[in-house]
């Protein structure tokens, strides 16, 4: 049983990315510390985006940690897969690189089993997402797979209509939401289109953020090269992975008029972890979590 188990109190205050771990050397402690974990508020950046008390969306962002080890009672390493639901009401993100510290902390720390180490993700990622708000809704998902499981984690790409088959002329690489036009006069279509040409760039770092992205939509007919163009133009923006996500969903629900709109990407894994953010307007089950080639 770790000794270190204390949960963090609301007086810790939230930080800012500067603040974070983010770009500097880090020491990797190998033995439990939840205090490791770093949080940022979704509301900063939401408000931005014109996101108002209610959200238009909602959903979960969906993590995949690769690198995730603990000793058993006798000091014998144990290895696993986890697969995180981190639901997106929650007041807070965890930026990556402290979730990567905090998971490196189990390294040399013994636990009972599995289930034990499930129960502890649990509640210090609730304690963490919630931190200095009330809690609401669901709390976080944990699915622990052992090397006995490995085997049945498939590989599948985003379903739609590719983007990327569009012969265009992209000169915009910054956020341009005016790229993004809609036959508002005309008949509502269904579509559901990809494309693998998302890319941003970390909030702090600047280092590349590589993803796929599938917008799923009912509504006017958005045009498909403005759309491309659109996406495009994220190559050299900065923001988080949760925050780019409900920038484009943000930006299409209010230029292009859908009466449904879900937009779910998947990033490429960095520290061992890959970050993959879906957001819906309309109630559906969340998305399988299965990795794409890239990842």
């Amino acid at each position: 049983m770790p000794e270190n188990m204390l949960t963090l109190g609301d007086s810790r205050s939230l930080q800012t990315p500067e603040r974070s771990q983010l770009g500097r050397s880090s020491s990797y402690p190998d033995r439990y510390d939840a205090s490791l974990l770093f949080v940022l508020p979704r509301a900063d950046k939401r408000t931005e985006i014109g996101v108002g008390a209610t959200a238009p969306f909602m959903g979960a962002d969906l993590w995949t940690a690769y690198e995730l080890g603990w000793l058993n009672q006798r000091g014998k390493p144990q290895v696993a897969l986890a697969h995180f639901t981190v639901p997106c009401e929650s007041a807070n993100i965890i930026e990556s690189k402290s979730f990567k510290l905090y998971l490196g902390s189990f390294s040399n720390t013994q636990f009972d089993d599995a289930t034990q180490v499930r129960q502890r993700l649990r509640t210090d990622l609730n304690e963490a997402l919630w931190r200095g708000a009330p809690a609401l809704g669901s709390g976080v998902g944990v699915r622990i797979l052992g090397p006995e499981c490995f085997a049945q984690e498939r590989m599948q790409e985003l379903g739609g209509l590719s983007l990327d088959r569009l012969d265009i002329e992209c000169s915009r690489y910054t956020p341009a939401p005016e790229l993004l036009r809609a036959a508002l006069d005309e008949q509502p279509v269904t579509e559901l289109l990809c494309s693998n040409l998302l890319k941003s760039n970390c909030l702090v770092t600047g280092q590349p953020d590589w993803g796929s992205v599938q917008i799923a939509y009912h509504g006017p007919q958005i045009e498909q090269e403005g759309l491309l163009q659109y996406l495009v133009s994220f190559r050299n923006h900065h923001e988080f992975h949760e925050q780019c996500v409900e920038r484009i969903y943000m930006d299409i629900w209010s230029r292009c008029k859908p009466a449904r709109l879900s937009v779910y990407a998947r990033y490429t894994r960095r520290g061992g972890i890959d970050i993959n953010p879906f957001r819906t307007s309309f109630p559906q089950p969340l998305p399988h979590n299965l990795r794409s080639a890239r990842q």
